[in-house]
């Protein structure tokens, strides 16, 4: 497991704290919204992480069977926890151990980019889906077009000028191109019926929060501490913000991609 996809047991709490409503939140709305439309009977979600999508899964979906899933054993037991409606399993998105047809509907809200096999993983996803079954996922758009993360890594560039840190946009952000999402699902058994772009905002409750949330709960953390002191940085950094931003609220606008595809 590399560091772009590792995570140490103390980050997950971190993680969710200090950016659920400053990244993930407002789309984790809009998917369940559209959820919600669609009505499945069976939902698999892969890639869940904390469970910041699954809770709004399990509240526009009540009588839906949902199975959460990620990759990392300290992701799946800090979901479980936030959100029991849930059945929680250690599960990788690109060898589901589920049957064939087994679901009516897949999320994946912000995990695609991690994928090392992306077309193996759409194979995956259209292997367990019903016929005629939906699979939305999401990826966010280049990093300048989400103003307060691209804020966050060029002050912590700023402080490690040798090897800039790069985590953020080279993986969350860096899977941006719809032509090559479109090439990727292409052969795997599923139908792109809509690839919407999606701005929206989010809020935290500073700017300092929100760079300690990804400088120690991301895997933007590894790639600090190969350089220096994650908690340091993380710090110094916040600190620079803050004097911009001030001590309060902060909110800024984010872009990412929707895309619904059909077996």
């Amino acid at each position: 497991m590399t560091g772009d996809t590792s995570w140490l047991d103390s980050m997950p709490q971190t993680y969710d704290q200090c950016l659920r409503t400053a990244v993930f939140g407002p789309y984790a709305e809009h998917v369940a919204a559209r959820l919600r439309e669609l009505a499945p009977d069976t939902l698999l979600e892969i890639a869940a992480g904390t469970g910041i999508v699954t809770r709004e899964l399990v509240n526009a979906l009540p009588n839906a069977a949902i199975i959460a899933t990620d990759l990392n054993p300290a992701m799946v037991a800090h979901g479980a926890q936030q959100v029991p409606g849930a059945e929680w399993r250690v599960a990788d998105a690109q060898v589901l151990p589920f049957s064939d047809g087994q679901f009516a509907a897949l999320v994946c809200q912000f995990g695609v980019m991690f994928f090392p096999d992306r077309p193996a993983a759409f194979a995956e996803a259209a292997r367990v889906l019903q016929p005629g079954g939906t699979f939305v996922f999401t990826t966010w758009d280049r990093i300048e077009y989400s103003e307060l993360s691209a804020q966050i890594e060029a002050a912590v560039a700023r402080l490690l000028p040798e090897r800039p840190p790069d985590f953020l946009s080279r993986i969350p952000h860096g899977y941006a191109d719809p032509d090559q999402v479109r090439r990727d699902v292409a052969g795997s058994g599923l139908e792109i019926t809509a690839f919407d772009r999606v701005v929206l905002r989010g809020s935290a409750e500073s700017v300092a929060a929100m760079t300690r949330g990804f400088c120690l709960g991301s895997p933007l953390r590894f790639q600090i501490a190969a350089l220096g002191d994650p908690a340091e940085i993380a710090e110094r950094a916040a600190a620079e913000l803050t004097d911009r931003y001030g001590t309060g609220p902060v909110d800024g606008s984010m872009a990412a991609f929707v895309v619904t595809a059909r077996t």
